[in-house]
């Protein structure tokens, strides 16, 4: 399997599509959270791909006709000073400089989260760095909780050895538990009700016991959360609205 990444434009969007040429028969189009996929047979040759490519920017036009809400994760937001981010039951007031400087930073002054933007990079990347910073802050500001969190459903449940607990801005999943016993929550997470926290918190501590999705796993899992799809449910539903 190989995989490789282009772009598409639609409706003057750019959309980050990401190839995959496996051992298959058929082409396969798809929109996954923030990312467009093309999946082909291996060894098809440059000008298919090309074709294939022309047919998934029409796909993907009609697709977010039929439903916006596929359209809304690639448009990204804009800040601004005088802005309220709202992330669970806090409330942060933004405040948002452009300034002659070689690099972004950002802080978090009672509840007023404050950015200092380098002029020298372009509008997109100060985008993305808002973001990025934004994540950073809130993160800092929510990682005691969380922290506390952890400890108390592990204490509660498998009582594992945990080496380091995380709060990162990961858009490919929640969660994921490393075989080194790292606990990793993705900021995107602080966005859902707490018990849907919960249930990625469980998760992720239950694979401290079972590192695949068995069906050992997933009873672990049912055990101490019954109605754990549920929550599943919930974050297939609103992954467009948790995010920064």
């Amino acid at each position: 399997m190989k995989k490789f990444h282009t772009l598409i434009t639609v409706s003057g969007v750019e959309l980050p599509v990401e190839i995959t040429l496996e051992r298959r028969r058929d082409t396969r189009f798809g929109i996954t959270g923030k990312r467009v996929t093309l999946r082909l047979p291996v060894g098809v040759p440059p000008d298919f791909i090309q074709k294939q490519l022309f047919q998934l920017q029409a796909w993907v036009q009609e697709s977010f006709l039929k439903k916006p809400a596929l359209r809304e994760p690639f448009l990204g937001k804009t800040y601004q000073t005088g802005d309220i981010l709202e992330v669970g039951q806090r409330r942060y007031i933004l405040d948002v400089s452009i300034e002659e400087r070689s690099s972004h930073a950002g802080k978090l002054i009672g509840d007023t989260i404050h950015l200092r933007i380098s002029s020298q990079s372009s509008p997109l990347h100060r985008t993305k760095a808002i973001k990025t910073l934004l994540s950073r802050v809130v993160a800092g500001d929510f990682y005691p909780e969380i922290h506390r969190r952890v400890l108390d459903w592990n204490d509660r449940t498998f009582r594992q050895h945990i080496k380091s607990i995380n709060l990162k801005y990961n858009h490919t999943n929640w969660g994921s538990c490393s075989a080194h016993s790292n606990v990793n929550l993705s900021t995107r997470l602080l966005f859902a009700p707490s018990d849907v926290q919960d249930y990625v918190i469980l998760h992720e501590l239950a694979h401290l016991v079972e590192l695949n999705h068995s069906d050992r796993f997933w009873a672990l899992v049912a055990h101490y959360m019954p109605n754990y799809e549920e929550k599943e449910q919930w974050l297939k539903s609103n992954r467009a609205r948790c995010d920064f």
